[in-house]
């Protein structure tokens, strides 16, 4: 229950993080693969599956391989439970989505570097669940405690220090394979 190995993949995600990594079109796809543009999108979309005779074209058209693709591809589970770990009071990080998804979250406990400036391309939510820390984010220190959430923008160099033994820090982002991030220069 709840386990990535016992779903069906969905191969579509897979195919169009490929596709926009290589800037191509449907239409390319279509053209180097010998497949329709509506179909392309059905499998892009999870609306079809392909044989293995079409992932192989597809994959050649993306200049990869169906294993490749089959690698990459997304457990067609929309509820997945992570489990807590009893991992003591030494500090970790722990992920709270498996997976390759649009988001990503992660539990820090204790400590970690807080002389290591941090940057991430899209925006994301710090939330203190325990503890307490202090952040410092363009030039300002904000103190947090316990349900206090601090939000930034992606691109934002900022760090963080606990500053009460056992703190847990859980970080919320918009994962860095998404292009989330509008073009700031652009009016």
């Amino acid at each position: 229950m709840g386990d990535h190995k016992e779903q069906p993949l969905r191969v579509g995600a897979a195919v169009r993080r490929r596709r926009r990594a290589l800037d191509l079109t449907l239409a390319v796809v279509a053209e180097r693969s010998g497949l329709s543009v509506p179909f392309l999108s059905q499998i892009e979309n999870d609306r079809a599956r392909p044989s293995t005779g079409s992932l192989e074209k597809v994959a050649d058209a993306l200049r990869t391989t169906a294993v490749e693709l089959l690698a990459a591809a997304d457990p067609a589970c929309s509820v997945d439970v992570v489990r807590a770990e009893d991992g003591g009071s030494a500090p970790r990080v722990r992920s709270l989505v498996r997976g390759h998804h649009q988001m990503h979250a992660s539990e820090f406990t204790g400590d970690h570097d807080a002389g290591r400036e941090l940057q991430y391309r899209n925006d994301q939510l710090m939330y203190v669940a325990e503890g307490a820390v202090e952040i410092e984010a363009e030039g300002r220190a904000y103190r947090l405690g316990r349900g206090d959430t601090l939000y930034l923008t992606g691109g934002v160099r900022h760090r963080w220090r606990a500053t009460v033994p056992d703190t847990r820090l859980i970080v919320v982002a918009v994962a860095e394979h998404i292009e989330a991030v509008r073009d700031r220069s652009r009016p």
